[in-house]
């Protein structure tokens, strides 16, 4: 029961809106501190003065050691108080840590002095520092870009993911891609519940996609059919993939904006004979409408030649006409009449 306790306790941190100090107020404190260690600087060289020239008595002496230890703490503080400085751009927050505890977040943009050993807290910016350690080690330099920022960023974003092989619902593989539109909804969440949010959005999104694509067939070749498919209903699978994945990260504190398929093409070893597939269907619906035309030009042709008597027909030479018609109409190449100058018969 306590180890259920502690693990509700460490994945439901509840976000903190800090409103620190205006960084005008830490500027001036500042420099209180800066004159502060310039007056004890000057009162222990002048006690020293006082001690080795005019033979001045102890206490001058101990009170130039005390002038001494204040400017040299008045140092330190001051070099300490400069870690308390920040500044948040619009559409930033700053996660804070103290000593290993939440501290809280700042949300609001402008410059601001918070507690000198609250730090920023951003386990993305650290992998990256680590990756670039890795690549550039051998040559024993580093270049710390502004992407290792321990700021959050809450701006929309995009990310494209990259092309995988899934089957359908048909068993057929197919390349399908997407993008997602997305922003850090919740800065506390997206640090403290995950160990890398940008990997985990990543791996969600491949799961995601190979989960729904092998719902769905790739095409139907039928044409009176409301089953849905990737190609045929992309905008309201892709809707599905949104809805999916944002039930998937919201524990990171993400906000999925859109989702759109952005490619989608059978595998390059079945392309070619579902392309003859494709054009075989096609083939036979061209040739369909073909026969549906030319039998109703058939008719229209017999039934005025009746109407105006053009010439009277029976059922045989109307059989033969037919036949002769159809070949022509439905034909790939074009008709070699045969000019008949004698009987038909």
């Amino acid at each position: 029961m306590s180890e259920q306790k502690t693990d509700s306790r460490l994945t439901n941190i509840a976000e903190k809106e800090i409103v620190p100090v205006k960084g005008v107020v830490g500027v001036l404190a500042q420099i209180v501190i800066f004159l502060l260690a310039g007056g004890a600087l000057a009162g222990a060289i002048v006690c020293m003065y006082n001690y080795e020239e005019k033979a001045a008595s102890g206490g001058i002496l101990a009170l130039g050691i005390v002038m001494i230890v204040a400017f040299v703490l008045l140092l330190v503080l001051f070099g300490i108080m400069f870690a308390g400085f920040h500044i948040i751009n619009p559409n930033e927050a700053l996660v804070m840590t103290y000593f290993g505890h939440y501290y809280g977040t700042i949300k609001k943009a402008g410059f601001y002095f918070t507690h000198p050993f609250a730090s920023g807290f951003n386990p993305t910016a650290e992998s990256v520092i680590t990756a670039a350690v890795g690549a550039q080690g051998a040559q024993g330099s580093m270049n710390i870009s502004s992407s290792t920022s321990k700021k959050i960023s809450t701006k929309t974003m995009t990310f494209n993911n990259d092309k995988q092989k899934v089957n359908d619902a048909l068993g057929n593989p197919i390349i399908i891609g997407a993008v997602v539109i997305w922003r850090v909804a919740d800065p506390t969440k997206a640090v403290f519940n995950v160990d890398n949010y940008k990997k985990f959005l990543s791996t969600q999104c491949d799961s995601t996609i190979r989960n729904n694509a092998r719902l769905y067939p790739y095409d139907t070749m039928e044409e009176d059919t409301d089953e849905k498919t990737l190609r045929g209903s992309s905008l309201e699978i892709a809707e599905n993939m949104k809805a999916e994945l944002q039930e998937r990260v919201k524990e990171a504190g993400l906000e999925i904006k859109e989702v759109r398929i952005t490619n989608l093409a059978y595998s390059d070893e079945i392309a070619a004979a579902m392309l003859q597939r494709q054009q075989a269907v096609a083939i036979i619906a061209a040739r369909q409408k073909i026969v549906e035309g030319a039998v109703s030009m058939v008719k229209m042709a017999i039934d005025q030649l009746g109407e105006e008597e053009v010439v009277v027909l029976d059922e045989e030479r109307k059989a033969a006409m037919v036949s002769n018609l159809l070949v022509v109409l439905c034909g790939n190449k074009d008709a070699q009449p045969i000019v008949n100058s004698g009987s038909i018969y």
